[in-house]
């Protein structure tokens, strides 16, 4: 949309390589905040909006290691957690390397 302030904002989208997921409920303040971040970042996501879905929301906590609270957010198929996790990680820098990574390729095994 505003690709041309990247550079003068030090965001490099190009770079990113990560898979970003992130489950939400729409109207949750902690899933927009966590959205706002990764969108100022300029990571692409893919977003599951759970909204009273409760078969999509016994997956999220699956995936979640019984977590159920949202957002609950993913990178490269790792939980990371929820929106305060991932500010804290953002601010001892440690999410820029994570959103910089390519997920790993499954190798097929010979059958």
């Amino acid at each position: 949309m505003l690709d041309f302030l990247n550079p003068l904002l030090g965001r490099h989208p190009e770079r990113m390589k990560a898979n970003v997921e992130i489950y939400t409920w729409q109207t949750c303040p902690y899933c927009i905040r966590a959205k706002l971040l990764l969108w100022w970042k300029g990571v692409k996501f893919t977003e599951y909006k759970i909204d009273g879905n409760e078969a999509a929301r016994a997956k999220m906590a699956e995936r979640a290691n019984g977590r159920r609270t949202v957002p609950q957010i993913f990178i490269n198929n790792q939980h990371i957690g929820g929106c305060d996790d991932l500010y804290e990680l953002d601010t001892k820098a440690q999410l820029d390397p994570l959103l910089f990574q390519a997920t790993p390729l499954k190798l097929l095994s010979p059958e």
